[in-house]
């Protein structure tokens, strides 16, 4: 385990936490919330993985037997966690409700799967059920230095893979052939995981999650490529280039030169004090104002870590400042149907302004095809 990444001290603070919220446990089950308080990358299994992280007391990692070595190789009790394995003949929930007894209100992970939800339910009838992820949402939100440099790695491993996307573009191949060889990119690239592979080629770019398709691709064709994967660190990337296969349509270069600066400008105007609507509005209103608003579809931007996609999000209706250690992306997007086009990058922001965590150019690359 990564004591930097992950340090001990994150589970007092997720107690403390659990107390403001007026909550007397939080019950984590494998995802981000389990691995942001324990570094734990514990399967997600019908039998219950859970930890039990009271208000106050000592927290208990209940595992299946058969997990018990992963759950001791990853380092739990060395955070003062006590790991207790159940076996397959006991009732794993009926062992979490006699660790918590009678504490109210419990905070549930937001991934937890809802067979869970429903057995805990069954054996805490008079404890009141929320998410745990509002709970957690502020240590989580505001990433660490060591975090930092981990979204750092994450974006010069996809800027990595993209500098390899033009090679793949060839007319003749399928847009599933090329997502293939991206994927096989990115693991190359130092991740862990690959998370989606999006190459969107001539009306496909238009559709801003399009998947995978058997189209084939052809001189003239604008593609939107965003790709990402997770590193061993537990921590994403994420990125949008557009590229085209020769010159694009006259009309593509035209609001391709809007989109291009209605993205910089929203990195330039994300800083500590404005807010995630501010930093939307920067680049919606320049996309409108250019005459393209009604093809912009999707928010500006979401925050990244442990997800590809969590809070901060960067939309309208957001009120919320931005604080120093928020990682989010800055992706506008311009789709007027024949074709489409996306700019993405990941942008932290610092006591000074922000900073973007991809380098690899936002011209539109012209591929010779």
């Amino acid at each position: 385990m990564n004591s930097e990444l992950y340090p001990s001290g994150r589970l007092a603070k997720a107690a403390e936490a659990t107390r403001t919220a007026g909550l007397g446990a939080l019950l984590l089950t494998p995802g981000p919330d389990l691995r942001y308080v324990t570094g734990y990358d514990a399967h997600q299994l019908e039998r219950l993985t859970c930890l039990v992280l009271p208000a106050r007391g000592t927290p208990v990692l209940l595992v299946p037997r058969l997990e018990l070595p992963a759950a001791q190789a990853a380092g739990v009790e060395r955070l003062g966690i006590e790991l207790m394995a159940w076996r397959e003949t006991e009732d794993p929930y009926a062992i979490v409700a006699a660790r918590l007894g009678d504490v109210g209100k419990v905070g549930l992970a937001d991934r937890m799967w809802a067979m869970m939800v429903l057995r805990l339910r069954a054996v805490l009838p008079g404890v009141t059920q929320v998410l745990a992820g509002p709970v957690l949402r502020g240590l989580r939100m505001r990433k660490s230095v060591a975090e930092v440099a981990a979204l750092s790695a994450a974006g010069a491993a996809i800027d990595r893979v993209h500098d390899q996307v033009p090679g793949l573009l060839r007319p003749g191949r399928t847009e599933r052939e090329v997502g293939a060889d991206v994927a096989a990119a990115i693991l190359a690239a130092g991740h862990a995981r690959v998370d989606f592979t999006i190459v969107a080629s001539g009306p496909n770019a238009a559709s801003p999650h399009h998947e995978l398709s058997d189209r084939v691709l052809a001189h003239g064709d604008v593609v939107v490529v965003d790709i990402g994967g997770t590193m061993p660190s537990g921590y994403c990337s994420d990125s949008t280039r557009t590229y085209a296969m020769g010159a694009p349509p006259a009309e593509f270069s035209s609001y391709y030169k809007v989109l291009q600066g209605a993205q910089e400008a929203a990195c330039t105007a994300a800083r500590p004090g404005i807010t995630a609507e501010a930093v939307d509005a920067v680049a919606r209103d320049l996309i409108t104002q250019a005459g393209y608003g009604e093809f912009f579809i999707h928010r500006t931007g979401h925050g990244i870590g442990l997800e590809t996609h969590e809070e901060p999000y960067i939309v309208a209706g957001n009120t919320e400042p931005l604080e120093p250690g928020m990682a989010f992306s800055i992706e506008p997007g311009i789709y007027p149907g024949s074709h489409g086009a996306r700019i993405e990058d990941i942008v932290v922001c610092t006591e000074q302004g922000s900073a973007r965590l991809n380098s690899s150019t936002r011209d539109l690359v012209v591929v010779d095809g």
